[in-house]
């Protein structure tokens, strides 16, 4: 019995797919809804969760104490299929850099836009990622703050694919919160809806 047990574990193991790599990116850019819908339509993202990250305080929640947190998103994906620096892209697309106060009609400390890199390497990608906007926008101060990785907390399950239980609501929020209409004036009509295609 014991060794048609293993016998079984070995043939299972051998037809299972081999699970693809995957790493984890944290971005705060505001609403972590809207930042949820823009990243889970990407080839490569099998996961998005909303979320705080970068405060000290433990177990943040929106509907409690969150303070000294940002609104965030942690992003799981595939490096084979889409690359840190592509994650990058989307993200300073689908921000406003140039807000120190808040994001869009979200103001306050937890909206301002950053992020959050996990190694040297995604610090060095980010750091040039910041210098390509800051040339790019010669003139204008960038206030996105690149910070150390920190502990990510999922928020309430209320949140979590807000867009999707919600459409109606959260596409209602998201015209009068003005926040495709600024990132038109910013990027033109290169945002993350011409990046998925």
């Amino acid at each position: 019995m014991r060794y048609h047990n293993l016998l079984l574990i070995v043939l299972f193991s051998l037809t299972s797919p081999v699970m693809a790599d995957s790493a984890t990116a944290i971005f705060a850019g505001g609403c972590f809804w809207c930042m949820e819908s823009d990243y889970e339509a990407q080839p490569g993202v099998t996961a998005v969760a909303s979320g705080f990250t970068g405060g000290t305080l433990e177990n943040p929640t929106y509907a409690g104490n969150h303070q000294g947190h940002f609104e965030a998103i942690e992003v799981t994906y595939d490096p084979a299929v889409v690359s840190y620096s592509e994650l990058l892209e989307i993200f300073w697309q689908n921000i406003d850099p140039f807000d120190n106060q808040g994001q869009f009609c979200d103001k306050g400390p937890s909206y301002r836009s950053a992020i959050f890199p996990g190694s040297q390497s995604e610090l060095a990608l980010a750091e040039r990622s910041k210098l390509d906007v800051a040339m790019r926008f010669d003139g204008q101060e960038i206030y996105t703050e690149i910070r150390n990785r920190s502990k990510f907390w999922p928020v309430e399950d209320y949140h979590q694919n807000y867009y999707l239980k919600n459409p109606v609501r959260y596409k209602y929020y998201r015209w009068n919160c003005g926040r495709d209409q600024r990132l038109e004036q910013i990027w033109g009509n290169n945002t993350s809806t011409e990046i998925k295609n």
